[in-house]
């Protein structure tokens, strides 16, 4: 072992994949990139990490709803694209090609692009931590889609790819809810 300055520790913990999170305000749809995402338990429970300096802040505090929009690896120009512009300024659906398409629970849009979209409900806004609490409340996939991998961020400018999956599930099915 050798020290690692402790700025970078983050880097170690980065989770994923990397999300898009859409939100609607009543006048126009948005989307940002979040790396910081978390799902709490093995309900559709779910928390992200965003705060005042994302424009959608506003719409999620508002309208208490969102979209969690999961893209895949061949999107990646489209993902880093999306995080370095600001909806202040830039309509990011029409800039990135982005299709919006309605959903059944929420105003803010799904992707048509994406591999799944998750439209929830803010059931708890931790503002000192930028923690927002989501509730699933009907989830989407596309079936078709050919590119399943997904992206996560290492937090430096780097991201890692989906690899290849390895199932334990026979020695963890104690622990599976059923339908998983």
């Amino acid at each position: 072992m050798k020290p690692l300055p402790l700025e970078k520790a983050f880097t170690l913990l980065e989770p994923g994949p990397v999300v898009w999170v859409t939100t609607n305000d009543g006048q126009k749809n948005n989307a940002m990139t979040i790396s910081w995402t978390m799902v709490m338990d093995f309900t559709p429970v779910f928390a992200i990490t965003t705060g005042p300096w994302n424009h959608s802040w506003a719409a999620l505090k508002a309208t208490r709803e969102c979209v969690i929009a999961i893209p895949t690896a061949d999107m990646i120009d489209d993902v880093v694209g999306v995080g370095m512009c600001s909806g202040a300024d830039t309509d990011k659906f029409e800039r990135f090609g982005l299709t919006p398409m309605a959903g059944g629970q929420v105003r803010a849009p799904l992707i048509k692009q994406c591999m799944a979209n998750i439209e929830c409900r803010v059931t708890d806004i931790i503002e000192p931590h930028g923690i927002v609490v989501l509730q699933g409340v009907a989830a989407w996939v596309a079936a078709r889609r050919k590119d399943r991998r997904t992206v996560h961020a290492v937090g430096d400018g780097t991201f890692i790819v989906d690899g290849e999956r390895i199932s334990r599930r026979s020695m963890m099915r104690a622990k599976i809810p059923p339908g998983v």
